[in-house]
């Protein structure tokens, strides 16, 4: 269980799936709808859904590129947080946010795995979090022009490495979006 004191509550935390972030990711369409789906799921059992949204040069405030994809609907009652680094809680209102709602433990999606969806979750445990990735609602984009292994190959990766993640009084692990509970027992 998470290490933070009077934490008990489970967020959805998505992050970055954004028109410029996902144009092109590994199997899109597919992690899309299992947001979606996790979303609604989160919704009707009454769990915080809290959206991050990256900004910087290439995905400036405003821009269609900056959007969340048209898929996928924040509410107004539901948090935004807007970050211009990897990690969601770095230099943002995300802590402050969680804190508010009562959270200790987060069900993580979004893109891109390699870059915001790793930083968020490493952020997360080094802070206290439990910290769950949905093995098939993150994606990347294609790097082996910059000598990544394929898309298939980091997410792949990604869910191994996150499943055996461990440090005392903390959970980690990955489930698939079928599985996935807003209860500390996924």
């Amino acid at each position: 269980m998470t290490t933070l004191e009077n934490r008990p509550n489970t967020a959805l935390l998505v992050v970055d799936v954004q028109n410029g972030v996902v144009e092109g990711a590994h199997q899109r369409d597919v992690v899309v709808a299992n947001v979606a789906g996790l979303v609604e799921r989160a919704r009707r059992e009454e769990v915080p859904v809290v959206w991050v949204q990256h900004f910087d040069e290439d995905l400036a405030k405003g821009s269609d590129d900056w959007r969340i994809v048209t898929e996928l609907a924040p509410r107004d009652a539901e948090p935004l947080v807007a970050k211009s680094y990897g990690d969601s809680f770095e230099d943002t209102t995300l802590e402050t946010v969680l804190s508010g709602l009562g959270v200790g433990r987060l069900v993580v999606v979004g893109a891109e795995t390699d870059a915001c969806i790793r930083s968020t979750l490493h952020g997360a445990f080094t802070r206290g979090y439990d910290a769950i990735l949905v093995s098939d609602a993150h994606t990347t984009g294609d790097k082996t022009d910059r000598g990544a292994p394929s898309p298939d190959q980091v997410i792949a990766h990604t869910n191994l490495y996150w499943t055996y993640q461990a440090a005392p009084g903390r959970t980690a692990g990955t489930v698939e979006t079928k599985e996935a509970a807003f209860t500390s027992t996924s």
